[in-house]
């Protein structure tokens, strides 16, 4: 059951970054999310973007802790780590 678990954590986490990345998004752009993201690719600010929408991972990394859940935070934590990851090779390729 614990594959299961980190699996769902991990699903969570990916979720949490992508709604972090549509708050901030909404919140702090004055444009709309299309362009604010072609905008991010063209002036290469979109692992910026991606990192500030993974601090919502925060959120669900703490409730799975509280709730003794520690396979579903490991999951969150996978997420967060396969993001930055994945923001490092997008700098280095681009």
């Amino acid at each position: 059951m614990s594959k299961q678990d980190l699996f769902v954590g991990f699903l969570v986490g990916l979720a949490a970054n992508i709604a972090g990345v549509f708050l901030y998004i909404s919140v702090f752009s004055e444009m709309n999310i299309d362009n604010t993201l072609a905008d991010a690719m063209r002036n290469e600010y979109l692992g910026k973007l991606i990192a500030l929408g993974a601090i919502l991972n925060f959120l669900p990394f703490f409730v799975f802790l509280k709730k003794n859940q520690h396979y579903h935070a490991r999951g969150v934590l996978l997420a967060t780590i396969c993001v930055a990851i994945a923001i490092a090779i997008y700098k280095i390729v681009s």
